[in-house]
């Protein structure tokens, strides 16, 4: 195994981290390694759900074999604590047996939960979780985003207001008493393993077009007749927080692209922000010229033995 046998590739939606990982595959079988990539998506973790998420095709896990992908019921719930498990022994293993893993992923908190350690917090009273769902329906995120800065104005400026999923969670700890995990604490340059961090992006008003094409493909594919089945089946809360599943509920095609839009430009934001990444601009670009130049990278990180 090489000297460094993580790479991580994380970006916003639509930015083509799955074409980039199945690239960078093919270029590292031609030199002699077994990759895997391991999803870093919190709902990619879901069965059911695979076109909404973006899940990878049975075609990309024909080219290249995915761990931590449609794993979790659609009435389950996934934590990060659970992934991180999960992560760390899939990533553990492949190493163990000489495999390079490839991260990839576009949640920042199970990034970092792929990665590091996380810093766990306690679960949540169930009974508490039913009551902020049942919130969350009647009120709607915008309401319990106001709750949560008249108690704590520092945790409620670093998460969106539309974000229903962080939102809830730092209310749940606020009631815990426990702190509720803040910017710093979601990366941490502190990996388990070296790993080589790429950071994708892509010009905004590029990537905004990608998204608006690939939501459409989506819908075109049966992503409403998927969303409609899952609610159907008792999705639990956690699932339903994937982008688009309420909007496609509501036959919203316009309010999930804005959606996705924003939820992109809080990834990029944030990713430009981590501490020792190699940044890749992607705009115009082909995903083979990309991957090679994560070859390069690896490879100058990690000379071969004589």
């Amino acid at each position: 195994m090489p000297a460094l046998p993580l790479v991580a590739l994380f970006g916003p939606t639509g930015v083509g981290k799955t074409e980039v990982a199945l690239e960078l595959a093919e270029l590292l079988r031609a030199d002699g390694e077994d990759p895997v990539a391991v999803s870093a998506d919190a709902l990619q973790l879901y069965a059911g759900l695979e076109i909404l998420t973006g899940a990878p095709s049975r075609a990309d896990r024909a080219r290249l074999e995915h761990r931590l992908v449609g794993i979790v019921p659609l009435s389950g719930r996934a934590t990060a604590g659970d992934y991180a498990r999960r992560a760390h022994a899939e990533i553990d293993g492949l190493i163990a047996v000489g495999r390079r893993p490839i991260v990839v992923g576009g949640t920042g908190l199970y990034l970092r939960a792929a990665l590091a350690e996380l810093d766990l917090r306690p679960p949540p009273d169930p009974r508490e979780r039913e009551r902020y769902a049942r919130r969350l329906a009647d009120e709607g995120v915008r309401a319990l985003h106001a709750d949560l800065l008249a108690r704590d104005p520092a945790t409620a400026a670093a998460i969106a207001r539309t974000d229903a999923q962080r939102v809830v969670r730092a209310l749940e700890l606020l009631d815990a008493g426990a702190e509720a995990p803040g910017g710093p604490q979601l990366w941490t340059a502190d990996t388990r393993h070296p790993t080589l961090l790429v950071a994708l992006v892509m010009e905004r008003g590029a990537l905004y077009r990608r998204i608006d094409e690939r939501i459409e493909a989506m819908v075109a594919a049966g992503a409403a007749d998927e969303v409609r089945r899952a609610d159907a089946g008792g999705a639990s809360p956690s699932a339903r927080q994937a982008l688009g599943f309420e909007e496609l509920l509501r036959g919203d095609v316009e309010a999930m692209k804005l959606r996705t839009r924003r939820y992109a430009k809080r990834q990029l934001t944030w990713l430009r922000k981590l501490p020792g990444k190699l940044e890749l601009d992607v705009t115009g670009r082909d995903a083979r010229a990309v991957a090679r130049e994560v070859r390069s990278a690896l490879r100058a990180a990690s000379p071969r033995r004589a």
